[in-house]
């Protein structure tokens, strides 16, 4: 049997790709959104996409956040699945009454009677353009109770996952990393084949990527492919790191997590959002309620630091984690009794 070929493309292609099967499946789909009809979005996420399906399906917008999320939650009420656009997640605070007040919210207040098949897709991380532009803000959706959250970290997940998102009925958020929108699908560690036809990835189910039994690593989006990178260097030095990949927020899948902290005794949260109320200290709480008080040998967190990020990319690089600072984190918590 010959072995699938990794297809090096941009993810941002692959992303499109999926957007595309979904669109085809099902015609309620409609996507809105700033730019992301005749240029196909910032990132070339929806490229070809209104060429495609008309614009009528895929529809550029007025620089209106408030407006079009607005719309978009009463297309999905009216019986259509929106998939809406906000370029960056620095931009969420423009239609934030609409997140956290109706599509959030309406699901429950109607008694369950009103349903919000909506995905809000967005772009996070630090890509070097400073405190507007250069934040995740993952943990502030996950905090917000009604919604489920979503952050890929692979070219395979994108795919899955997007495809997942577009067919359920729950309020979805969708989280890109800006820094991966034009990498070569090729060129990811975990670069497991993407199909050309259409599948899902299971909202709610991490994924262990590298298999250890001294420390875990639990992380999202690109710091769970900088995970790799950093448990790759720790093994030359004797350190053999398990990697888990999140991959969704909401549902946090704890028991998988858990699971491979029990057996190395060592667990250590990357997260590139800001560490104070989020999403490494949730993880660390959650296995300790899980596993008991004493289930750990050591445990630690590397976040963002708590301050807005620095123009200079040099300063950007001490605020963030990368993969040098996650191989010293482990090395860390390998030497500690």
């Amino acid at each position: 049997m010959n072995k699938p070929i990794v297809r090096n493309i941009n993810l941002s292609r692959i992303i499109a790709e999926a957007i595309g099967l979904e669109m085809e499946r099902d015609d309620k789909i409609i996507m809105l959104g700033e730019d992301v009809g005749q240029i196909g979005g910032v990132f070339g996420t929806s490229r070809g996409l209104q060429q495609r399906f008309g614009e009528k399906r895929v529809r550029d917008t007025p620089i209106s956040e408030m407006a079009f999320t607005g719309m978009g939650v009463g297309l999905a009420m009216a019986g259509y699945r929106p998939l809406v656009e906000i370029m960056f997640a620095d931009f969420i605070g423009a239609c934030f009454e609409q997140i956290i007040n109706a599509m959030s919210k309406i699901p429950y207040m109607s008694g369950g009677n009103t349903k919000i098949p909506m995905v809000l897709k967005t772009a996070a991380g630090c890509i070097g353009s400073a405190a507007q532009h250069s934040q995740c803000l993952w943990g502030t959706f996950a905090h917000l109770p009604g919604m489920h959250v979503v952050v890929p970290s692979n070219p395979y997940d994108y795919k899955g996952l997007m495809a997942a998102a577009l067919e359920s009925d729950n309020p979805v958020i969708y989280i890109e990393h800006k820094s991966q929108m034009h990498k070569r699908s090729a060129t990811f560690l975990n670069n497991q084949p993407v199909p050309e036809e259409r599948y899902t990835v299971p909202i709610g189910k991490a994924a262990v990527t590298r298999v250890g039994s001294d420390v875990t690593i639990v992380a999202i989006s690109a710091h769970a492919e900088h995970s790799l990178v950093a448990a790759e260097t720790v093994a030359a030095e004797g350190i053999d790191v398990e990697v888990v990949d999140l991959r969704s927020i909401v549902p946090l899948d704890i028991d998988t997590v858990s699971e491979s902290a029990a057996k190395t005794g060592r667990l250590l949260v990357v997260d590139e959002d800001y560490q104070s109320f989020g999403l490494s200290a949730e993880v660390i709480t959650r296995v300790f309620e899980s596993l008991g008080p004493t289930a750990l040998k050591q445990f630690s967190r590397h976040t963002t630091l708590d301050l807005p990020i620095p123009a200079a990319k040099p300063l950007e690089q001490v605020v963030i984690p990368s993969a040098d600072s996650i191989a010293a984190a482990v090395r860390k918590l390998a030497a500690a009794s």
